[in-house]
């Protein structure tokens, strides 16, 4: 049976929910509002068993170092 946690998977880089600093840290260095970043749903595999809420902001981090960010919507 598979694990409830979120997967573990090469191929599934890792997915971490900003703190509200880092979250306003981001949207200031990108000079850009909530509404511009790219969304990912709640739901999404990445996500499970990490408490992310809608409106928090994720950051992903690509196994070549890339650092993206996602915005939880439901």
């Amino acid at each position: 049976m598979a694990d409830k946690d979120a997967p573990s998977h090469e191929i599934i880089p890792e997915h971490k929910v900003l703190s509200k600093e880092d979250s306003e840290k981001v949207l200031a260095d990108f000079r850009v509002s909530r509404l511009q970043i790219p969304k990912i749903r709640i739901k999404d595999a990445a996500l499970v068993g990490k408490g992310a809420k809608a409106g928090q902001l994720v950051g992903i981090t690509r196994l070549d170092g890339s650092q993206y960010y996602r915005l939880v919507v439901e």
